[in-house]
């Protein structure tokens, strides 16, 4: 079997956040390794029967995940198949399914940054998921088996509710009055992987509500549900006590407020 040798080279990953005069240079060097199968030393490659003699659940599944239809269109991965996330399965196959011999990605977030290097350079951001420091893995939010992508191109994530819900649970309700926002999913306000603002929002404080909800402006003043709040930003978030607080939902305003 030929393998795609495996290139190196350097990326860099800026970030920036012009729209608000500031400006993050965050020049973050990585190493980029193109997509290549792991190596195992003293391991070869078995082929995907044999995963499935052992992982059949796995493998009935996975022709409708995204990760099959990037092997369908790349020849090299769909011919390593599951041992391009893997590794080679020989020895894995030989100890009778020994964990200790074969690659599991849920362990380390590089397997995956082999592909996905524009996320690692997201969990580098100053506000971002605990991937990074080990305490959290791509898996607990994707599953790279089965399912399509949501929003994007991404393994299976569920829906962006279920998946964060899981954790976040304070912000699942049910509320009497929900913010609408939550009906478009999590991303319409925060960014999943990493961000340069506080709760990864996709926009610094009232900025990323202002994004649906400014109605309009003159000098001097800024409509938002149909009255001036021009002096309200400036003060604070719009989620500030005594204003829209109830950010998820409310069980006693309309307002989103506790």
């Amino acid at each position: 079997m030929t393998l795609r040798p495996r290139l190196t080279k350097n990326a860099l990953v800026f970030g920036g956040v012009a729209a608000w005069g500031l400006l993050l240079i965050s020049c973050v060097a990585v190493n980029r390794t193109l997509v290549a199968p792991p190596s195992i030393p003293g391991a070869t490659f078995v082929g995907n029967k044999a995963c499935a003699e052992c992982h059949e659940e796995t493998t009935s599944h996975f022709g409708g995940s995204s990760h099959a239809r990037l092997a369908i269109a790349d020849a090299k991965v769909g011919e390593t198949g599951c041992e391009a996330c893997h590794g080679p399965g020989s020895l894995h196959v030989k100890a009778g399914g020994t964990k200790s011999t074969i690659i599991n990605p849920q362990k380390s977030p590089e397997s995956c940054f082999e592909c996905h290097l524009d996320k690692r350079g997201e969990f580098s951001l100053p506000y971002s998921h605990a991937v990074m420091s080990g305490k959290m893995s791509c898996g607990e939010c994707h599953d790279p088996h089965k399912g399509k992508a949501t929003k994007g191109t991404g393994a299976s994530l569920q829906t962006q509710a279920e998946a964060c819900t899981e954790c976040h649970t304070a912000q699942k309700g049910p509320f009497i009055f929900k913010h609408n926002a939550m009906k478009e999913g999590c991303t319409s306000c925060h960014r999943p992987h990493g961000s340069v603002n506080q709760k990864m929002l996709a926009a610094p404080d009232s900025n990323v509500c202002l994004q649906c909800h400014a109605t309009g402006s003159s000098p001097g003043m800024l409509f938002a549900g149909g009255r001036d709040h021009a002096g309200n930003p400036v003060n604070g978030s719009c989620w500030v006590a005594g204003c829209h607080e109830a950010v998820h939902g409310s069980n006693v305003s309309h307002a989103l407020r506790f």
